[in-house]
């Protein structure tokens, strides 16, 4: 109920409903009490759906102030009326049915916004969907799911763009954009796409940045190999990221989180560096001066104005480690974000590089992640603004499965990881890669876009880490 002084700005306003007193069990009916307004209120970085009642009991009124009100809503151009949703149910502790059923689709349907709903069967089912359904009808598509589904759903968008634009994927091209945009309701273990884009792990925000209609355009990367594309992603993992998702794939009958906290202690217990070779083409900021070591902090770039430095630079060696992003890549694990200096549409990624070190100090450095502290300020930690990256295994022998060398001793300070297996394990967006050879990491400015807010402005001092 508003107050005499108080007023209610209708560009929050995303639903408008008669209010009726009804009988148990009555459906239809009841005594007219008024109009209720439905707000979208902000508290913090959530976003809530707040009821207002306006009390009339005149029908005519009433029917006027509807009519009025829809058509004021229905003004609102950037605000989806029809959406396609997808939704894995096994996603995390298999929540993601429930979360939707019973906390987002009801939003949707007060919203008027019509929804396809299809719920996954198997891996690959939404790529497999969305490179042949006509998308022509909606206005968004929604994944309800963890990080590697919504890699899936992206990764599907970007490649029916590039199948309606005749792109060919098997040669170097430069991708069109998405054709719609995508929303996140998360669903997963660690949500981070989600909590990049949208500041906060909680659905609801989710579902009334879709509904209210906030865009946010976010760059996507490419990974290739012999020019031939393997996937679009916002972050991957190589090494000590890629062999924990390795193992974890291969426990699936674990719980989700038992899994994950097994894998990373199972992957520290057999901890090994990766010989490869890096190539990359950095990107420096004309402002600031220029980068004097390799180990310094990324700069934010406050321009979005970069001066391309034409001039490849290599480093290789062994690496525990070796992160590209094109995101913060939040979560509350990482609150500050495990690439706490990247914008989402600024068209540049972070290259973190973790140089072999004792598997002591590499605890360390990913407890830091989990607080405060600076994370990179380790003499063996070496950062880098980059445009593209090219990944290269020195050795062409594979990797080793951490599960089967529970007895051998070696020495991870000089001993690269080599076994008879041919591919090497990425982690994209949580998603399982393998790749057997040279891997080329490409990012494109504003390729997606996705329903949410910048999110470089929130500051949030909570810590919270659960990971070692």
């Amino acid at each position: 109920m508003l107050l005499n002084e108080e007023y209610v700005e209708l560009k929050e306003v995303f639903a408008v409903k008669l209010k009726r007193r009804r009988s148990v069990g009555q459906q239809k009916g009841g005594t007219l009490l008024g109009i209720t307004l439905f707000q979208c209120v902000k508290k913090g970085k959530k976003l809530k759906d707040h009821a207002i009642h306006l009390s009339n009991m005149s029908e005519d009124h009433c029917e006027v102030w509807l009519r009025h009100f829809k058509d004021i809503l229905n003004g609102f151009r950037n605000r989806p009326k029809s959406l396609k949703v997808f939704v894995n149910p096994n996603s995390h502790r298999k929540e993601a049915n429930q979360i939707y059923s019973e906390q987002i689709a009801p939003l949707f349907k007060l919203a008027d916004i019509k929804t396809a709903t299809t719920i996954t069967e198997y891996k690959g089912h939404a790529l497999s969907a969305l490179k042949e359904c006509d998308l022509k009808e909606f206005d968004g598509v929604i994944c309800v799911g963890g990080d590697g589904f919504a890699n899936e759903v992206a990764y599907g968008l970007l490649l029916r763009a590039q199948m309606d634009a005749g792109r060919d994927t098997d040669s170097i091209f430069t991708p069109v954009r998405a054709p719609l945009p995508l929303g996140i309701i998360p669903a997963g273990s660690t949500d981070i796409v989600a909590y990049s884009v949208q500041g906060i792990r909680h659905p609801l925000t989710a579902a009334m940045h879709i509904i209210m209609g906030h865009y946010q355009s976010v760059d996507v990367c490419t990974f290739s190999t012999h020019s031939r594309l393997l996937r679009f992603g916002f972050s991957a993992m190589f090494g000590f990221g890629g062999r924990t998702l390795a193992l974890a794939e291969k426990h699936r009958w674990m719980p989700s989180s038992q899994r994950r906290e097994f894998a990373v202690i199972k992957t520290l217990a057999n901890l090994k560096p990766e010989e490869c070779e890096l190539t990359f083409l950095p990107l420096k900021n004309p402002k600031q001066e220029s980068q004097k070591t390799t180990r310094s902090k990324l700069k934010r770039d406050s321009s979005n104005h970069f001066d391309n430095v034409d001039q490849w630079q290599s480093i290789q060696g062994l690496f525990l480690n070796i992160s590209i992003m094109a995101i913060p890549c939040l979560c509350s694990m990482a609150p500050k974000g495990l690439a706490p200096d990247t914008r989402l549409d600024n068209g540049s990624m972070s290259l973190i590089a973790v140089r072999n070190t004792s598997r002591a100090d590499f605890i360390k450095h990913l407890k830091r992640y989990g607080s405060l502290k600076n994370q990179f300020s380790f003499p063996f930690v070496e950062t880098y603004t980059v445009q593209e990256v090219k990944l290269k295994p020195r050795s062409t022998s594979g990797w080793a499965d951490d599960s089967s060398e529970e007895n051998v001793k070696v020495d991870s300070k000089r001993t690269p990881m080599i076994s008879s297996e041919k591919n090497y394990p990425w982690n994209i967006d949580g998603d399982l890669m393998e790749a057997s050879s040279e891997v080329n990491i490409r990012v494109h400015p504003r390729l997606i876009t996705l329903f949410g807010v910048t999110t470089e402005e929130f500051d949030d001092s909570t810590v919270k880490c659960s990971c070692i």
